[in-house]
């Protein structure tokens, strides 16, 4: 349990939503999306592609479950100030055992990706070694550590665009999207110890409301029946700000606990949106169904 507790399987499974994010797009810039018309071909067509979305999902698995694994591992020792109730300190897991849980992890992540093409697999790589990079040095780094812990999305959000390696070139400013999600959230948490980081969350809301004008942006010009997005868009403001703006008002490490915890999560419905965008509103549904499951989740095992 604790070392199942070092993986933070409720963030492993907005993981996955960025995959299927990244595979409903390069879906339907295949014209493969569904359509009332097309059903079953396209249905058949799917079949032939959902060995390739099951396979960047157990990459995706490997790849984050083993970055969170390190990030304690490297963090051992000021988690005994900071966090002693996390496991390694706690002294239910070792470094020892934990290193080995992660270099796994992240083998697997990175075998499972190969077995989709090679792009898929450079890719992965290029995840692990950002993971590692953020764990080991980036996220001490003012200003690259947030842009490090993106592009680590950003480039697993593309995972999932590789299914059809071809659409790379095309697709590739949608990494974009999550870097500075993510970007923010990084900055958030960075009073999520010690509480009172006024600019850092003054930064985050003016990337947050930046990501949710650049979707309702290219759902307008991407998507047929771009309206469909609206919904999801607004879900998202929902669970997003009201968080963050009472983190900013209160300046309490609690509140700031509770505003990253938010965004963590709520990027399923990043996703769900994103996905809504290109494919339609069932892609978008069928992502938002991870959201239960996440939460559920983060109820037994911490998100931060």
């Amino acid at each position: 349990m604790a070392h199942l507790r070092l993986m933070r399987p409720a963030n492993i499974v907005t993981a996955l939503a960025d995959i299927a994010a990244g595979f409903a797009a390069a879906m339907a810039m295949g014209n493969i999306a569904l359509a009332n018309n097309e059903a079953l071909q396209e249905w058949l067509v799917l079949q032939d592609q959902l060995p390739l979305l099951l396979w960047l999902c157990l990459a995706t698995i490997g790849l984050y479950g083993g970055g969170v694994v390190f990030n304690d591992v490297f963090d051992a020792e000021l988690d005994k100030i900071e966090r002693p109730e996390r496991a390694i300190p706690s002294g239910q897991a070792s470094i020892t055992s934990a290193s080995l849980l992660g270099g796994l992890l992240l083998l697997m992540g990175i075998v499972a990706a190969w077995q989709v093409g090679q792009t898929s697999g450079l890719l992965a790589i290029a995840i692990a070694l950002l993971a590692l990079l953020y764990d080991a040095w980036g996220k001490h780094q003012l200003y690259f550590g947030p842009l490090n812990m993106g592009l680590c999305r950003g480039f697993n959000l593309l995972l999932g665009v590789s299914a059809v390696p071809a659409l790379l070139p095309q697709l590739w400013y949608l990494g974009i999207i999550p870097v500075v999600y993510i970007a923010a959230i990084t900055m958030i948490s960075r009073g999520e110890v010690h509480g009172g980081n006024r600019k850092a969350l003054q930064g985050g809301l003016f990337m947050y409301a930046a990501v949710v004008v650049t979707i309702l942006v290219l759902a307008f010009f991407t998507g047929a029946a771009w309206w469909q997005v609206i919904p999801f868009v607004a879900l998202f403001a929902y669970l997003i700000f009201p968080p963050l703006l009472e983190a900013l008002r209160k300046q309490d490490a609690r509140f700031i606990g509770k505003a990253v915890k938010a965004g963590v999560l709520s990027l399923i419905v990043l996703n769900a949106a994103l996905a809504t965008a290109f494919a339609g509103w069932m892609w978008g549904l069928a992502i938002l169904l991870l959201l239960p499951i996440s939460r559920l989740m983060a109820r037994s095992f911490a998100v931060t």
